[in-house]
């Protein structure tokens, strides 16, 4: 006996664990590839316009019939579209912590398949800007599917789920240009087939802008039928509800049996957020009450206030995005820029169909290698080593220019030599491209919980709104300027751009050595 109850005290004695592991969540593909497909939106329509926008402008008949002054007009056409999404980002992605995601999502696709269809249909420069505008608007709710994204994916796997962001942004940017140039005035194009219709005639350009905002409109149907809510509360709310009103019909109940019903109610269940309000009744009523309601509407379910998002980590994050956000701009500009320039003035001289394959190449070629790559080497190295190594590519992108330029005005022509390093710059561009995920991972960590993922994606979506709409302006003036004013041999432009490398770098070593909030809990 003596044996039997020591055995029993030891197998009393050994402590059970409080938290379990919890099991790992199965991967969500087909509502992330409806995400996905949302997302894809966002580059495809911002580009679509680019190969016939300064005609556009031009037959509207701005100009005045003076094509000096088409890029003054093309540029507000450009510019508007990201201003008015960093107007919005903010407040689509703070309502969609407030009502949920899929609503919000909803709105975004079907608004901008109704503007790029207004786009195509404008015959006035104001109609252009107001649909531009209008896109921008219903643009700037793409931020939430990120946090979508990491509600309805186990912390595991979130590092290969981001991979395909900048996959989706390579795709779309390739996709655009080709949408827009290829099927931009068809009736003059294929006069044997699309000349006849007068419509096409009259609308040289609504063709490709009904296809990107038919993409658009594509993925609103997808998600309208089969896109899931991800927002814990907004899942618990009808549930909530219904409890609240079966728990007001059994007081109501209680009250007529003894005589007391009210002529007119207008008192509606109240919410319990975890505190003791109703004083008055039993313990054991209160108890049980409490435990029903706090099981359906937890605390952390209400947004919390927007100066408690402002935290050190959140804002190192965002700067490092808005780092990103601008080399990542400025290279998207000076690539076309520099190649479709003469020899003899720094560039490389190429027509525009070798410009565009090239292009083309280089985004099928990126939108592979983060898809395959990032994951892999996120898990080996960890985001923030990551980042800082990939950020340094930078160097390589910037540097490469020079040397190209160098290389071709000494042979007097472009060879082989310049394409090897050409070759080389895109290739190790892809790998600076990998930072883009890694700063996504630190911004969404950097979130208080899941009842903010919508404004901290908002803010992160306004910082890259903010920068893409200044980076252009400001690397094709300074590189025009290198080569007006012969600044630094006319390659100026390039020596700033390294010394923003330099300050962004500096900069990346100050990110935390892990992630520590959001992509950790258990």
């Amino acid at each position: 006996m003596d044996a039997y109850d020591s055995e029993a005290d030891s197998t009393h004695a050994q402590p059970e664990p409080r938290n379990p592991p919890r099991p790992k969540r199965p991967f969500p593909a087909f509502q992330l590839a409806i995400l996905f497909l949302i997302k894809l939106t966002e580059p495809i329509n911002s580009t679509v316009i680019y190969p016939f926008v300064n005609q556009f402008v031009r037959d509207t008949g701005i100009t005045g019939g003076d094509e000096t002054k088409t890029g003054y007009y093309a540029g507000i056409i450009e510019s508007i579209f990201f201003f008015a999404e960093c107007l919005s980002v903010y407040h689509w992605g703070r309502l969609s912590d407030r009502i949920g995601r899929r609503p919000v999502l909803l709105c975004g696709p079907l608004g901008l398949a109704l503007a790029m269809t207004s786009f195509g249909l404008s015959r006035h420069f104001w109609m252009l800007v107001v649909s531009r505008c209008a896109q921008g608007i219903f643009n700037g709710n793409v931020g939430v599917a990120k946090s979508m994204m990491v509600e309805i994916t186990d912390p595991a796997d979130v590092p290969r789920v981001f991979g395909y962001l900048p996959a989706m942004w390579s795709t779309g940017i390739t996709l655009g240009p080709v949408i827009g140039g290829t099927l931009a005035r068809p009736a003059n194009r294929w006069p044997d087939t699309l000349g006849k219709p007068t419509f096409l005639d009259d609308y040289p350009y609504f063709l490709p802008c009904a296809v990107a905002g038919g993409i658009a409109f594509v993925s609103f149907l997808y998600a309208y039928f089969f896109l899931h809510e991800s927002l814990p509360s907004a899942i618990r709310r009808p549930a909530f509800d219904q409890q609240s009103d079966l728990n007001g019909r059994r007081r109501l109940t209680k009250s007529e049996s003894h005589g007391n019903t009210p002529l007119l109610d207008d008192q509606a269940p109240v919410i319990n957020y975890g505190t003791r309000e109703n004083a008055s009744c039993s313990s054991s009523s209160c108890a049980c009450e409490s435990d029903s309601e706090d099981a359906i509407q937890p605390n952390d379910s209400t947004p919390p206030p927007f100066r408690s998002l402002l935290t050190r980590s959140l804002l190192l994050a965002l700067a490092n995005h808005g780092f990103y956000c601008f080399l990542d701009q400025c290279q998207q500009v000076l690539l076309p820029l520099m190649l479709s320039t003469s020899v003899a003035h720094g560039g490389l001289g190429f027509d525009s169909f070798t410009i565009g394959m090239i292009m083309a190449t280089w985004g099928v070629g990126n939108a592979v290698f983060q898809v395959i790559a990032f994951p892999r080497v996120v898990g080996w190295l960890g985001p923030r080593r990551t980042y800082v190594i990939c950020f340094a590519f930078f160097l390589a992108t910037f540097t490469g220019y020079p040397l190209m330029s160098i290389t071709a005005r000494l042979r007097g022509h472009v060879d082989a030599r310049v394409w090897f390093i050409l070759i080389t710059q895109l290739t190790l561009h892809c790998f600076a491209c990998m930072s883009y995920g890694c700063v996504q991972l630190f911004i969404l960590d950097a979130a208080p919980g899941n009842a903010a993922l919508g404004a901290v994606n908002g803010l992160s979506q306004m910082m890259s709104t903010v920068v893409r709409t200044v980076a252009p302006t400001l690397a094709s003036s300074l590189f025009s300027l290198s080569l007006q004013k012969q600044l630094a041999g006319g390659y100026m432009v390039y020596a700033v751009l390294v010394g923003v490398v330099l300050a962004g770098w500096s900069l990346a070593l100050l990110l935390p050595p892990a992630l520590q909030g959001q992509l950790k809990r258990p």
